[in-house]
């Protein structure tokens, strides 16, 4: 079993590696807190920036509620596509020692 989680202290603590270690699960390499490794921000936020565009709010219940509609309504196809590009840009990410960013 292969593991991609950011480097953060809770992930990377000895008690956290042990026990990786004892189920026989292997951690990928990852930069701590990398940006261009979590599907929210390469995948999800841009769709949903656009569909935010020009709407207004009164209160932030309607805008909590707009958004976890729009999630629901997201085909799990969707979700699917954002987690499937992530070997790839870890790939490129690695290679690059985080300087990846796609434009």
């Amino acid at each position: 079993m292969l593991l991609l989680h950011d480097n953060a202290r809770l992930h990377s603590a000895t008690l956290t590696q042990e026990k990786l270690a004892q189920i026989y699960w292997t951690a990928l390499e990852h930069l701590l807190y990398s940006p261009y490794l979590s599907p929210c921000n390469y995948h999800m936020f841009g769709p949903l920036k656009e569909v935010l565009g020009g709407q207004r709010f009164d209160i932030d219940k309607q805008v909590k509620d707009f958004v976890r509609k729009w999630l629901q309504a997201c085909p799990p196809s969707f979700y699917d596509a954002g987690i499937k590009k992530l070997p790839i840009r870890w790939q490129k990410c690695i290679e690059k020692s985080g300087n990846y960013v796609e434009k």
